[in-house]
């Protein structure tokens, strides 16, 4: 869950990109990074930190040329470290700088190959490192002074043969131009759209098509999977399908939680979807409990909202607001470690009381991980006076990691794994628990215009759709991914990165 934007103007494109960034914020808060080309150079800042803390008027007036990439990251594989920011830069062939939101799942035997057969080094831990000595060695591999878009399309068809897993790319090529491409399988969303000038017309690719709504670019529409966007540094567009068997199985998750509701994703609006997932929720409710006795619904700010609200319209009963947002401390599910996720809710979220005394409050939210932040705001409904705390998932039960680029914990940590609804509501403290079933959620987020028959559902059933991922991939991730892990490698870093200032 990153967020990645390439402009191809006609004049610098630097405010543009940091604006775009602005937007995707949602979809990563530890890393930022931008990088342009001007008259054959680069032109780079990245750090750790938000987007509006990374860039300061020195670094912007710096980040010259009309054609550019930017970054918002956080930790998928890797850790989270300055060091893994992005965007990555390799100066053979032409210079090449990637952006990459996604996780490769054959990371370990690309590293080899790449230096043992293709003799590059890499220099972190993160597969977007890899990704880019991959599609430089095939771009390399074509021998050409100046490379054409045969030449970018073919190289990505390379990699589309090398690299498994799920991957949206925006890669620049100094002095030529900028391709985007997404893997096979369609898992992470990409799209791309352009604008008008007075100069001409400019290009635009970006994880989310909200991002080129709000710089005024009309959108194209989304790559589809296994296909490139070549942009030229003077603005010829190309496109090409580079995979052989392509198939659209996007991440349903995009539409439960990642992306912005304003955002349409393969077609889809997530705002509609999410519309429909309350609705499929209000139904099953009505089907489970028909004498029920909720007085009040209630969201969970921000990404339940929209179900939440037609959730209580299908039922009759009233939407209320009843917790108070503190919009400057970041989303708990990407916050690195279970301390900072339990101290940051409270931090996070404050009670009005009057919309919970003596009242049965119904809390939606948009899915349950670990628990931790339903368990805690549970306990702060009871202690405003609530009667009756029910609890409502517009997702099904998380039962199994994602492996795709989303950072979710390993199996032990999500609180749903080899538990049933009952042990998890009384786990988390509800006086009842209940999920939106897989088919319904299916349903809600393809059953608008746009078809698409097959999502990559694994979180909820575990099945994962690249067909590589087995019993012991899942136990060398839970091995990365546990928190103690990723709390000993933030100390390990921060101790190297005090040694290196």
């Amino acid at each position: 869950m990153c967020g990645i934007v390439g402009i191809v103007g006609k004049s610098n494109v630097n405010q543009a990109l940091y604006d775009a960034l602005t937007v995707l914020q949602h979809r990563g808060q530890d890393a930022a990074g931008i990088v342009t080309s001007h008259d054959g150079r680069l032109f780079l800042r990245k750090d750790n930190g938000l987007v509006r803390d990374v860039f300061h008027q020195r670094h912007m007036q710096r980040l010259v040329g009309h054609m550019g990439i930017g970054h918002v990251r956080y930790p998928t594989a890797g850790s989270s470290t300055s060091a893994e920011a992005q965007p990555f830069y390799v100066n053979s062939p032409y210079g090449i700088t990637l952006a990459h939101n996604g996780n490769l799942t054959n990371v370990e035997q690309l590293a080899k190959e790449i230096y043992e057969s293709d003799l590059r080094h890499v220099n972190t831990s993160s597969d977007s490192e890899v990704l880019l000595n991959v599609f430089a060695h095939e771009l390399a591999q074509r021998g050409k002074l100046q490379p054409t878009e045969e030449d970018v399309f073919a190289a990505v068809t390379d990699v589309h043969n090398r690299c498994v897993g799920g991957y949206a790319v925006v890669a620049m090529v100094t002095g030529y131009g900028i391709v985007g491409f997404r893997d096979p399988h369609g898992i992470r969303p990409i799209v791309f759209g352009q604008r008008h000038t007075d100069e001409g017309v400019e290009y635009m690719i970006a994880s989310e098509s909200v991002s080129l709504d709000v710089l005024g670019f009309t959108l194209i529409r989304d790559l589809a999977p296994g296909e490139a966007v070549y942009i030229t540094e003077d603005g010829k567009l190309h496109t090409r399908q580079c995979a052989t068997n392509p198939s659209l199985t996007p991440c349903i998750f995009e539409h439960v939680y990642l992306a912005r509701p304003d955002s349409i994703i393969d077609g889809v609006s997530v705002y509609k979807a999410r519309l429909r997932m309350g609705e499929k929720l209000a139904e099953k409710i009505l089907r489970e409990r028909p004498d029920h006795d909720i007085d009040v619904v209630i969201p969970i700010p921000d990404t339940s909202r929209t179900a939440a609200l037609e959730l209580a319209n299908h039922l009759g009963v009233k939407f209320r607001e009843g917790f108070v947002k503190n919009r400057y401390i970041g989303r708990t599910f990407i916050m690195p470690g279970q301390a900072a996720r339990k101290k940051s809710v409270r931090q996070k979220l404050n009670a009005i009381e009057l919309e919970f005394r003596g009242k049965n409050v119904m809390l939606v939210d948009d899915s349950i991980v670990r628990g931790t932040t339903c368990k805690q705001i549970i306990q702060m409904a009871r202690e405003a006076g609530a009667k009756n705390v029910y609890f409502c998932s517009a997702a099904p039960a998380v039962r199994f990691p994602n492996v795709y680029g989303i950072d979710m914990p390993s199996a032990h940590e999500l609180i749903a794994h080899n538990r049933s609804t009952q042990d998890v509501a009384d786990l988390i403290g509800a006086d009842w628990l209940i999920y939106q079933d897989l088919p319904d959620l299916i349903e809600a987020v393809g059953g608008g215009k746009i078809k698409i028959d097959k999502f990559d559902c694994a979180v909820f059933d575990g099945q994962y759709v690249t067909g590589d991922v087995d019993e012991a991939y899942l136990n060398k991730i839970e091995q990365a991914r546990n928190d103690a892990s990723k709390v000993k490698t933030q100390a390990v870093s921060a101790i190297i990165d005090l040694y290196n200032n």
